[in-house]
């Protein structure tokens, strides 16, 4: 299965594990996985860490609480509204934070999973929403409920309506209400929907299948994906044509079609 790096005492809210290329990271700051300051910098760190490793080919975003995430730590932030501004450089701070956070998993070269047993809400239904793929047991809730509180989930509605079409944004966002892992999968927000036994195997199949491939061809594929989406229709086949023309010219391109025609298994060299 390969190295494996079991969590550091110095960073317990954020769980790091790699085996068989497969990098997984688990939040762990009970009792709700608040996405905190530490918490998103931590994954940031251990996001860019893993962009140019080469034994990285693939990551996975699990917890280990009853919650997948509740979002932003709202004691947190309410704690600076006593400060001289009102909170207001704390605030910025961690928007942007979140932001980055966010742009990291969608810019990553490897491909992100998103795991998920338990509720997902606001910030945390953000970072479902920002990841490649989620999937999801059947226990597991989404909801963007800023609104019921006064504070509208302005943020996480930039990776709900890049997943899900703008009306059912729309509704989650100005309803405030959960719903359920089967809604979630046909509002697009997830892949697939498990029994809570088959979370881990099936997201684990997920990532073995996926880091067998090509890691260029994979790494190519995703930026191209993202970049093309927010293309005119002229604008993204002009793009993606040169980006297939750019692949054809990688080894890994020349060995996955000589051995499809040599019947043979591919050997990737990621160049």
């Amino acid at each position: 299965m390969g190295e494996i790096h079991a969590i550091r005492p110095e960073e317990p809210i954020v769980g790091h594990e790699l085996a068989g290329g497969v990098l997984r990271l688990t939040l762990q700051n009970p009792p709700a996985n608040a996405l905190s300051m530490a918490m998103m910098q931590l994954l940031l760190d251990h996001l860019v860490a893993a962009r140019d490793d080469r034994a990285i080919r693939v990551v996975i975003i699990d917890s280990a609480q009853k919650l997948f995430s509740a979002g932003h730590d709202l004691k947190e932030l309410t704690a600076h509204r006593n400060d001289a501004d009102r909170g207001r450089d704390f605030f910025e701070k961690t928007m942007r934070l979140c932001a980055e956070l966010m742009q990291a998993i969608v810019h990553h070269p490897k491909p992100v999973i998103a795991a998920v047993d338990g509720l997902a809400t606001a910030a945390g239904c953000q970072l479902v929403a920002s990841c490649d793929l989620a999937i999801c047991t059947d226990k597991s809730t989404f909801c963007t409920p800023g609104v019921n509180i006064g504070l509208f989930c302005s943020t996480p509605m930039v990776a709900l309506s890049r997943n899900v079409s703008r009306k059912q944004a729309m509704e989650m966002l100005l309803t405030g209400e959960v719903i359920d892992a089967s809604t979630a999968r046909e509002f697009g927000l997830v892949n697939r929907v498990v029994p809570q036994e088959y979370l881990n195997p099936i997201v684990r199949k997920y990532a073995q299948t996926i880091a067998a491939k090509s890691p260029l061809t994979v790494k190519i594929g995703k930026e191209a994906f993202y970049r093309q989406a927010e293309m005119s229709l002229t604008d993204a086949y002009d793009y993606a044509a040169q980006v297939m023309v750019e692949n054809m010219l990688a080894r890994d391109a020349e060995e996955g079609i000589n051995a499809f025609i040599e019947k043979r298994q591919p050997e990737w060299k990621g160049e």
